[in-house]
């Protein structure tokens, strides 16, 4: 294709930038060859010119189509570059949070720097099993592609992880380990994969620090490989360990730590285990200080000490062996403060009492003064002698500091190894996968040696993934047979050569290390002199002397020459090794001896890089040398297997989540090899197609006609068609290969196309749309024409007729008008005569009114007036009265004071004196009380009375105002009277009309007051109807409320009970498993040499506890059994932990277990509560059928007597030896013996209708019996098997009676029936009294209780109200605890009753039994004995009693017929439903008619042991396993249904109650029977699961029916797992197996009900593993699939809809799926439809919403990604929602089954053995 048809204008390309690398921009004119330039825009609208380059001539390189940004595989683009690369991983990374994608076979992995919930174990299930390229990119899956080649094409494989500090290296190693872990299953061993995952713990605190790019960075590189068995069940582990950086134990940066273990120490210190090595904090040591930053933000070193601590002993690392290794590690962390002084330039010391050296040799067990003295000293050997020289400080701290490293690095090696030998497999190895995490391609500004080796071992791995890459694309052409050139790959073995290579960079460094005065330098030289101008790789610095640079693939370094010599011969002093292993310390000696057995065996590979301390020059090998030995040691491990990539990318410096820095990234694709992987595929044919694929994808671009049967043929016509260079692509036998850029021009080709429909159709549609509109429009255009003329015909007519009328309305309107002015003018005329006359009469009324209101004010002032005269005259005369007596007083007193002068009056007047002037004292003060209050009073009259006199005066001044008023008035007067008369005038004629009018309101008033009344009659009636409703309501609402109340309560008890059922039954299969586990052991016990000697035999151990303990209450004599022999006890010792940890686990289950059984018996106890409320009100029937079965019994026992008394009578009557001779005919004795005979015989006919009737009740009455009664439940009387009276053969003859004797026998059992009615009536008379008796002790306690609260309620009237509630509350709780105490005692008394009832009924029923035999054989040997006649004998039909009979020991022999080797298929089809169940149920019926405990205890373990061993034998067969699920629960049916319980008992009928079981109560066994069930449910869901798991997402996801428009997206190279259009799985298919599933259950004979919870189950693993694969799958996530997915659910719905199943539940589980597909269809743009997203997907969780809305991905151009704005919004919408906050769906989820009672119709007496089940040996009773 011509670059002027790609670059025209608007075109997308992207043009180089410093900052972002890489901008996007926009062509604003077509490109024509030879133009110099591009015009360009850029995003925010800047123009921009480009220049090209006139030498290159190369064009900017294109951007990709927006339907191909955010693919999971980069190889999916059509423009392969780095811009695109880079861009695909921003929008990934950035805006759809995704951290993983694919580039060809590589996993690229950014680092969120965030914890993200994608690691759980649900997810782990979804991808397990999963095709690589069917689900998103992931670790889990490289993880599972490498699990699944190795378990197919059994080759080892690897994966291996590279990438720089911080990119997350370690993580993903680590959850490619647990992902092992988690989908194998160990074999042998236990726990092997929980040993595997705790090493990296305990290597993370060995070998990781924190630095300046990560927190977590591991130090040294490891490749870990795990072992498998043939069984792809993880073994073992074996570890090997690359470089590890000694330096970081003694020197840090700034801000960086030293490796996490002695930060570990120091947080544990205050632990009491770790006092004696006298730690402190980390800031105390100046190896853990160095970099100031001792502390990790989230990380607390003492919990991780902790976790360390587990992960040893997990290890089988003991408790001392950790103490010893904690102990070097203390003494490491003294050492490095150990202070050395300086006593001179070449001199120094250590003071012996230096007490960190003393702690430091205490620790370690040396001798303090030699190792000090070696600090500062070194030993110099020559030929002859041997001197002892003195060393500087600086050599002395160096030293020091090298002793500290050698024992880390011995430490770490030992670890290392301890932990290969925990992790060693005792079994055979078949394979290996191995995860290699190692650091990538490193520069910094100064590097050293390390980061020499590091890119050294970069450039190796770079080489076998380029060579790995070029082999698979060679193999992919060789596979289609397409003609393929030689790819020109970037090779970099030249940089390699340099390197390791004869007289390369690590061999001239070795050689310089030899040389005695050897130095960097020096090396430096010969670098320059041997490699400068030979290897165009090798470079020198223009300003250094003592540096290199070497151009690696990825960038050019350069190396700083200092210490390259030293860290590569790894020196430490001699001296200080030989004190050390003068130490008594058993493990320090240990390291040692370990370090020269590697150093002395130069064949041994050693992993670890520190290597120093060799006692012999010859076997010493340098860092460089061992870690190049190891590294090809690991190439060819590498080679060996299949490579698996993964590269991790530090996303940005900063550690900000999901924050990309491109120049960093950049940085790291080039330095990974990403890059030069695209590069590689570009070179070739990156893009490829089937021919399948391409053809559902561009049908679009050809004809109808063109589409042939042939679909390669039709690809390759059309591709002619589209594509003139046949060099952009090539057909292979399966595929379509097409250079870089085509599929974009098709996808061009397509949009087009697809765009060019939709504006024909639009066309079509909008011309259609128009037409309508326009026949629509004439339509009514007619249409209102033909209304318009008629409404103008009825327009005229209606005129004409509105003509005429307006005449006559005229005519009538005019008079009208007249009339009423005539009126008008008549009423005016009135009016005013009626104002005047009004006038007139208001004028006389006036004058009237004055004279009469003067009269009064006369009358008032006169009499004023001659009040006012009265009070004066008054006065004066009391003036003159008071005067004369005056007068008259002061006489009196001058003659009492002459008197007073006399002595004798003087004493006469003291007698009694005193007493007067008290009481004269007491009137005095009485008086002056009554003088305050006269004068009190006289002040309020003064008051009253002026106020008075000014009213008065007031007034006064108004009747003068008034008077000069009148007198004006007064001239008025005869004017007013002329009114006045006209007045009384009008008042007449206007009382006449008021009596008029009064006399019609009457009438009005009375006729209204009856409507009143009537109305409120009827408004009473209403009101009272009203009330009545209104209480109805209330009523209502109460119960309305009491019935929400009651549900809601019973929703909530039913939740807990669901819950409690599930967790029942999820401890149920648990302890079920580790039953099965205890039984594998037991059984890999029994095959031990001793095991086979001995004479050890099994018990039934594979049923539950409950099972083996009620076959102990029943007796059985299995405790023999039970105990193992002797021999055992050898055999437990084998593996006696796991023994114990099982019986212990065994034990808290069967507790769990008994637990939840209690707290089920609780809630049976309380719903039994209610049943017995039901069975007192049938008390009364119970006690009257109680009364009518004794009489029953007692009257057929008295004719039983009668009958032998008769006979014992006739014996001795017709006796020819009697003592008296029988009365002859017509005597006197014999007339009245006739008499009596007569009346006996009347009485006893009587007694026998009696007795029939009371039968015939009695059977009617059996069943209520059972049903209400709980003395039915144990055992069922039936005495019709008695002989009655008329079986005996009697003639009629009175004489033949008379000669028997018969009369004498009637008449004394009619008085021994008299005796008997004579007793029940004294009885009956006891009971009645006791019944009067307890009636008026009733009668007096409620008479006491009355009283009590009569006086209660006078004492609460007294009280307060609140005081009141109060008393009267506790009153009611008093009286209702005294009630629920005494129904307490009253239920306990019923019980103890019942329970005697019971045993007393038993031992009746047994002697009942033990008379009827004997009346039986008696009745047997007299017709023996009686004379024999000959009669016709007819044949009965046998009456079978539903029993089958077999002998003692037919069990085994019975149940491998009828259970073992017994075949579904054939007995679903031909033969009754449960048929095994009756069979056995028949057996069991059997055994307890027998009343053999041991029978009953063996068939039924017998069963569950075979039940068992079939289902473990065929778990994975889902009709055998439906088979005895079905058969299971119909033999606990069976148990409960002929229990004899009356919950029950009421479903049976009169047959089935009588089959009851008699003499064994097997509740327990039930509960056996229904955990089985339970456990064979479980495996039925797990079979079913593993049947529909393979084919649910290929139907429900994959397959589309219909391709059209909604054709699949280009993928890369990693193709997804397609069938064949035969063999794929559609929805039609999981219907059918559905169906089949359905039509199993349903020959089976399985419960309804248990086979709707089958179908929920079904629906609901389909619905999650379908979610749980759409959340994961980001090429699922369009609007076409959300289509898709709701047509297949709709279809599922029918399916329920077809067989009734709508109600079981299933519909409610694909809620999630429903909602997840709308969610898929509906619009994402605006803040209502986040609304509407949030209210409609009610059933999904706020996680699940987003991940959704994030994968999102638009399949056409039509469609539309979700902004993130939007996607935020719907966060800030879900934040208060409350739910669980995973992502997956459980899928392991099962539903708590609820085994609901069925009883069965079937008749157990027509059940018929066939002969097919070859079971001849049974025998129907």
């Amino acid at each position: 294709m011509a670059a002027s048809e790609l670059y025209s204008k608007h075109a997308r390309v992207w043009l180089p930038d410093a900052e972002e690398v890489w901008k996007s921009a926009e062509l604003v004119r077509d490109y024509s060859p030879g133009d110099p330039t591009l015009s360009l825009q850029l995003e925010d609208g800047t123009k921009v010119e480009h220049k090209i380059d006139p030498k290159t001539k190369e064009l900017l390189p294109l951007r990709n189509p927006n339907i191909l940004v955010g693919e999971n595989d980069l190889t999916a683009l059509s423009y392969l570059h780095e811009p695109a690369v880079l861009h695909n991983l921003k929008v990934r990374f950035i805006d759809s949070k995704l951290i993983y994608t694919y580039c060809g076979i590589v996993l690229v992995a950014i680092n969120p720097y965030e914890s993200l919930p994608i690691y759980e174990a649900d997810i782990i299930h979804a991808y397990s099993g999963q095709n690589m390229g069917d689900m998103d990119p992931h670790i889990f899956a490289v993880a599972e592609e490498a699990y699944k080649q190795m378990a197919r094409k059994e080759r080892n494989q690897s994966i291996i992880v590279s990438g720089e500090s911080g990119a997350g290296k370690t993580v993903s190693a680590k959850y490619a380990m647990r992902y092992f872990a988690t989908v194998s299953c160990s074999s042998g061993e236990a726990n092997v994969e929980e040993r595997v995952l705790a090493s990296n713990p305990i290597m993370e605190a060995l070998g990781n620090a924190k630095t300046t790019r990560n927190d977590n960075s591991s130090r040294f590189g490891k490749y870990i490989e795990i072992g498998f068995d043939k069984k792809h069940s993880i073994i073992g582990a074996n570890m090997r360990t690359y470089l590890l950086e000694k330096s970081r134990v003694v020197f840090q940066a700034q801000n960086e730590r030293n490796y996490h273990i002695f930060y570990q120490l120091c947080a544990s210190s205050h632990l009491p285990e770790f006092k004696a090595f006298k730690l402190g904090c980390a800031e105390d040591f100046h190896c853990t200080n160095q970099g100031q930053s001792p502390v990790i933000d989230g990380v607390d070193d003492a919990k991780e000490m902790c976790n360390t601590r587990k992960a040893f002993s997990l290890l089988g690392v003991g408790d001392s062996d950790q103490m010893e290794i904690y102990q070097i590690l203390s003494a490491i962390l003294h050492l490095s403060n150990v202070e050395v002084k300086e006593q001179s330039a070449d001199r120094c010391s250590i003071s012996p009492d230096n007490v960190h050296l003393v702690v430091f040799c205490e620790l370690l067990g040396v001798p303090c003064e030699e190792m000090a003295h070696w600090l500062c000293h070194k030993k110099l050997k020559t030929t002859t002698e041997t001197y002892v020289k003195p060393v500087s400080k600086t050599n002395a701290l160096n030293g020091r500091d090298a002793l500290a490293k050698h024992i880390y690095a011995r430490l770490f090696s030992w670890v290392v190894n301890s932990i290969n030998a925990a992790l060693k497999s005792a079994g055979k190895q078949r394979s290996f996968i191995g995860v290699l995490d190692i650091y990538g391609f490193e520069t910094f500004d100064i590097n050293s040696f390390e980061q020499f080796c590091i890119n050294y071992a970069n450039e190796k791995l770079q080489q076998q993934f380029n060579m790995h890459v070029f082999k698979l694309e060679q193999e992919e052409y060789m596979k289609e047979e397409i003609p393929w050139t030689l790819i020109d790959f970037y090779d970099n073995q030249p940089c390699i050569d340099l390197i390791e290579a004869r007289l390369g960079v690590l061999d001239l460094l070795d050689e310089e290390c030899k040389m005695p005065k050897g130095s960097d330098d020096t090396w430096a030289q010969k670098l320059y002199n041997t490699l400068l101008r030979q290897n165009a790789h090798f470079d020198k610095p223009r300003l250094s002397n003592r540096a290199f640079i070497i151009h690696h693939f990825a960038d050019k370094v350069e190396y700083q020459c200092v210490g390259f010599l030293e860290k590569n011969k790894d020196t430490v002093n001699e001296e200080q090794i030989n004190v050390l292993k003068k130490t008594k310390f058993n493990l320090l000696l240990k390291l040692f001896e370990d370090g020269e057995k590697a150093s002395g065996s130069p064949s041994k590979k050693s992993g670890v890089s520190g290597r120093a301390g060799p006692t012999q020059k010859d076997n010493r090998k340098t860092v460089g040398l061992q870690f190049r030995q190891s590294l090809h040691l690991l190439m060819d491990t590498l080679n060996a297997t299949t490579p698996h990539y993964v590269r991790c990318i530090k996303p940005n410096d900063h550690k900000a989540p999901f924050t990309l820095d491109p120049v960093r990234a950049v940085q790291q694709l080039r330095a990974c090899g990403i890059l030069e992987t695209i590069r590689i595929s570009a070179a070739g044919f990156p893009s490829r197609w089937t021919y399948q694929e391409f053809f559902n994808r561009y049908r679009v671009l050809m004809k109808q006609k063109d589409a042939l049967p042939d679909r390669k043929q039709t690809c390759k016509n059309l591709l002619e068609k589209l594509i003139q260079d046949e060099e952009k692509y090539q057909f292979g036998k399966n595929k379509i290969f097409f250079r870089a850029g085509q599929v974009a021009y098709l996808e061009k080709l397509r949009s087009d196309k697809l765009r060019l429909a939709c504006v024909r159709i639009q066309k079509t549609i909008r011309c259609w749309l128009a037409r309508k509109k326009y026949l629509r429009m004439r339509e009514s255009a007619v249409t209102i024409q033909k209304h318009v003329r008629g409404h103008q015909a009825r327009r005229y007519v209606k005129f004409l007729r509105q003509t005429s009328a307006a005449v006559i309305i005229q005519r009538n309107v005019r008079m009208w008008a007249q009339r009423r002015r005539y009126q008008r003018q008549r009423s005016a005329a009135v009016a005013i005569q009626s104002l005047w006359r009004t006038y007139t009469a208001r004028k006389k009324y006036q004058k009237m009114m004055f004279e009469q209101r003067t009269v009064v004010l006369q009358k008032w002032a006169r009499g004023w007036l001659a009040r006012r005269r009265y009070r004066r005259a008054l006065a004066a005369v009391v003036l003159l009265q008071s005067c004369v007596r005056r007068m008259r007083a002061r006489k009196e007193l001058k003659k009492l004071k002459v008197e007073a002068r006399s002595v004798e009056h003087f004493k006469k007047l003291n007698v009694g004196m005193e007493n007067k002037i008290l009481q004269l004292q007491h009137k005095i003060n009485e008086q002056h009380k009554e003088n305050r209050e006269l004068s009190e009073r006289m002040s309020a009259v003064t008051k009253t009375l002026a106020a008075d006199r000014d009213k008065q005066c007031s007034e006064i001044e108004q009747l003068r105002k008034l008077e000069q008023e009148a007198r004006t008035k007064a001239a008025r007067l005869p004017s007013l009277l002329e009114q006045l008369t006209f007045l009384q005038h009008e008042l007449e004629v206007t009382r006449k009309e008021k009596d008029d009018l009064e006399e019609q309101s009457n009438i009005y008033r009375e006729q209204t007051q009856k409507v009143v009344d009537e109305l409120n009659m009827k408004n009473n009636v209403l009101k009272s109807n009203i009330d009545e409703l209104n209480k109805h309501i209330l009523e209502q609402d109460q119960q309305l409320t009491d019935i929400k109340t009651n549900n809601e309560n019973t929703k909530q008890l039913e939740t807990d009970l669901a819950e409690e059922r599930s967790r029942y039954q999820s401890l149920l299969s648990e302890h079920l498993h580790l039953e099965e586990r205890h039984k594998d052991l037991k059984e890999e016990m029994d095959f031990s040499p001793s095991s086979r000697k001995s004479s050890h035999k099994r018990t039934d151990s594979n049923y539950s506890s409950n099972s083996s303990e009620f076959s102990q209450s029943l007796g059985s004599t299995g405790d023999e059994d039970g105990s193992p022999p002797p021999e055992d006890e050898a055999e437990a010792a084998v593996d006696l932990p796991i023994l114990l940890k099982l019986q212990r686990r065994v034990k808290e289950l069967e507790q769990d277990k008994q637990a939840l059984m209690e707290q089920l018996d609780k809630k049976e106890e309380a719903q039994q509560e209610k049943a017995k409320e039901a069975e007192k009100q049938n008390s009364v029937g119970r006690v009257e059928l109680d009364l009518e079965t004794l009489k029953r019994q007692e009257l057929e026992n008295e004719n039983k007597k009668l009958k032998q008394d008769l006979n014992m009578l006739r014996k001795s009557l017709t006796s020819e030896h009697g003592d008296a001779a029988p009365p002859a005919p017509g005597s006197q004795p014999y007339n009245i013996l006739l008499d009596q005979l007569s009346s006996s015989n009347e009485e006893l006919e009587m007694r026998k209708e009696e007795v029939l009737l009371l039968r015939s009740h009695m059977v009617r009455q059996e069943a209520l019996k059972h049903k209400d009664s709980a003395l039915g439940e144990v055992v069922s009387l039936d005495l019709s098997e008695i002989p009655s009276y008329q079986d005996i053969d009697r003639s009629k003859d009175i004489h033949t009676l008379n000669e028997d004797g018969e009369l004498w026998l009637a008449y004394e059992g009619l008085k021994e029936t008299n005796r008997i009615l004579e007793c029940q009536m004294r009885e009956q008379g006891h009971v009645h009294s006791e019944k009067l008796k307890k009636l008026s002790e009733e009668v007096s306690r409620l008479k006491n209780e009355k009283e009590q609260q009569q006086k209660l309620f006078a004492q609460n009237l007294l009280l307060p109200e609140d005081a009141r509630i109060e008393a009267s509350l506790k009153l009611e709780i008093t009286r209702l605890t005294k009630e629920n105490l005494e129904l307490l005692e009253d239920g306990e008394r019923q019980d103890k009753a019942i329970r005697k009832l019971k045993k007393q009924l038993k031992f009746y029923q047994k002697k009942v039994e033990d008379y009827e035999a004997s009346l039986q054989q008696r009745y047997t040997a007299s017709m023996m004995n009686a004379p024999v006649r000959t009669v016709h004998i007819t044949r009965k039909e046998k009456e079978y009693q539903g029993m089958l009979k077999y002998k003692q020991g037919e069990e085994q022999r019975l149940l491998k017929n009828l259970v073992t080797d017994l075949k579904p298929r054939g007995v679903a089809v031909s033969f009754t439903p449960g048929l095994p169940a009756y069979i056995i149920f028949m057996c069991l019926r059997y055994a307890d008619n027998v009343n053999n405990d041991q029978r009953v205890s063996d068939l039924l373990n017998s069963t569950i042991s075979s039940i068992k061993g079939v289902i473990k034998r065929k778990g994975n067969d889902f009709e055998v396993v439906s088979f005895w699920l079905a058969n299971t629960c119909r033999l606990m049916h069976c148990l409960k249904q002929y229990s004899g319980d009356e919950v029950y008992a009421k479903h049976n009928t009169a047959k089935q109650n009588e089959q009851c079981l008699s003499n064994f109560e097997l509740s327990e066994y039930q509960q056996v029977f229904g955990d089985l069930s339970i456990q064979i449910y479980r495996q039925l869901i797990k079979c079913m699961e593993d049947i529909l798991q393979p084919i649910i997402v290929a139907s429900m996801l994959e397959h589309n029916a219909e391709q059209g428009v909604l054709g699949a997206k280009p993928t890369g190279m990693r193709k997804k797992s397609s069938l064949s259009e035969e063999g794929v799985a559609t929805v039609e298919v999981l219907l059918q197996r559905l169906s089949l599933f359905h039509s199993t259950m349903g020959q089976h004979g399985m419960d309804p009900e248990l086979i709707k919870q089958v179908v929920r189950q079904q629906f609901y693993i389909i619905c999650a593993v379908t979610l749980n694969n759409l959340l994961l799958r980001k090429d699922m996530c369009s609007w076409g699939k959300g289509l898709q997915i709701r047509f297949n659910v709709w279809q599922l719905n029918e399916w329920l809809v077809e067989r009734e199943l709508t109600d079981c539940g299933a519909k409610d589980t694909l809620e999630p799926l429903l909602q997840a597909a709308q969610l898929l269809q509906i619009r994402k743009s605006t803040e209502a439809d986040a609304q509407a997203i949030c209210s409609i997907c009610s059933a999904l969780t706020a996680e699940q919403i987003v991940k959704l809305l994030t994968l999102y991905t638009p399949v056409n151009e039509f469609e539309e990604r979700v902004d993130i704005n939007f996607i935020t919004t719907i966060k800030s919408l879900l934040k208060d929602r409350v739910e669980s906050s995973t992502l997956m769906m459980d899928t392991k989820k099962i539903f708590s089954v609820t085994l609901q009672f069925s009883p069965s119709c079937v008749a157990l007496e027509t059940i018929q053995i066939p002969a097919s089940l070859n079971l001849g040996f049974l025998s129907r009773i």
